[in-house]
């Protein structure tokens, strides 16, 4: 979660689709994905001051890279976003709640290798919303995108091992604590050990059908 980039782009004006769509389609503009309570979306530049907003308080940037400093910033990485979606290497949906188009949380997803075979994501979520199953429905409908639509094989996420709620979370979606990454994450001056966490396409899909015998940890 802690390494997922904030970066600077030009504008772009690219409006999300409905419905189902190819592992080229996404690359054009990334559907929108429906849950009960949920809807994710593409980033728009309108979602800007919300996320500036929501994602930049102490409980939320606590253990994540320091997100854009302003609503300018924050329109400039969605921008980013864009362009990195159309060149095929990285997607970012906006989280917002079923009848309300107000962005309140961002997953993204960038691929480890060329063919998006690896990828990692990482998520922040507004702290207003935590505790109410938002980041729960919402991190199980990009996991079906990106096993089903990106063909990803294995989703790496990182979580500074002080980050409770991080791992908690990471856990409770099925992930498996691969190893311990000494002082790898630096935050506020701080070296912080890290723990990597993995989910396999073949391990979520026994999930899906019910069968939950993967073991939550391999280090020992």
């Amino acid at each position: 979660m802690e390494n997922m980039p904030y970066r600077v782009g030009l504008a772009l004006d690219v409006q999300p689709t409905n419905g189902e769509v190819s592992r080229s389609d996404w690359q054009r503009a990334l559907p929108m994905l429906r849950g009960r309570s949920v809807v994710l979306r593409e980033l728009r530049t309108s979602d800007a001051a919300s996320l500036f907003a929501l994602l930049s308080t102490e409980e939320v940037t606590r253990f994540i890279n320091p997100p854009p400093s302003s609503v300018e910033g924050f329109e400039k990485f969605i921008a980013w976003a864009q362009r990195q979606r159309e060149a095929g290497t990285y997607c970012c949906f906006a989280v917002t709640v079923q009848g309300y188009d107000t962005a309140i949380g961002l997953f993204q997803v960038r691929q480890l290798t060329s063919d998006f075979a690896s990828a990692e994501w990482g998520f922040a979520i507004g702290s207003a919303f935590w505790g109410t199953g938002i980041f729960q429905e919402s991190a199980e409908l990009v996991m079906s995108f990106v096993f089903d639509t990106l063909g990803v094989e294995r989703l790496e996420a990182r979580a500074a091992v002080l980050n409770g709620r991080g791992n908690g979370a990471l856990m409770k979606l099925g992930a498996v604590q691969e190893a311990r990454l000494r002082k790898s994450f630096l935050r506020r001056g701080q070296y912080l050990d890290q723990t990597l966490y993995a989910i396999l396409e073949t391990d979520w899909r026994a999930r899906q059908r019910g069968d939950v015998r993967v073991s939550r940890t391999l280090i020992h």
